[in-house]
C-alpha cells in the first residue's frame, strides 16, 4: 500500500469517527437536551433560508451571472409559480404552473 492509500484510508477513518461522535453525542447524557429560546426560533427560518439559497441565484443567473435579457424561460416560470401560490396558495399547483410556463418556453423557443 503507497502512501496515498495511506492517507485516504486515515482520512476516511478519521471523517467517520468524527461523523459518529457528533450524531451520537446527545446519546452521552442522562437529562434530556433543550435548545434555548432564540435557538427554537431561528429553526424556524432554517427551512425557507436553505430554499432560498438553493433556489434564488439559480433562477436569475445563468453560468455565474446574473441574466441580462427578459428572454429567458425561468424568468417567467417564476412569475406563474408566483402568481399561482398568491391566487391558490398550493405548493403542487405552484410548481405546475411554473414548469407549464417553463417547458413550451425553454423547449419551443429555446430561452
Amino acid at each position: 500500500m503507497n502512501q496515498t492509500d495511506l492517507w485516504t484510508v486515515a482520512t476516511i477513518l478519521g471523517m467517520t469517527a468524527i461523523t459518529v461522535l457528533t450524531r451520537s453525542f446527545f446519546f452521552l447524557s442522562d437529562k434530556p437536551w433543550t435548545l434555548p429560546a432564540w435557538a427554537q426560533r431561528g429553526l424556524h427560518y432554517a427551512p425557507i433560508a436553505a430554499l432560498a439559497a438553493v433556489i434564488i441565484p439559480e433562477m436569475v443567473m445563468s453560468q455565474g451571472h446574473l441574466i441580462a435579457t427578459w428572454k429567458d424561460a425561468r424568468l417567467f416560470a417564476v412569475a406563474a409559480g408566483t402568481a399561482w401560490y398568491y391566487w391558490r396558495h398550493g405548493v403542487l399547483g405552484t410548481i405546475l404552473a411554473g414548469m407549464a410556463v417553463y417547458l413550451p418556453l425553454h423547449i419551443y423557443l429555446g430561452w
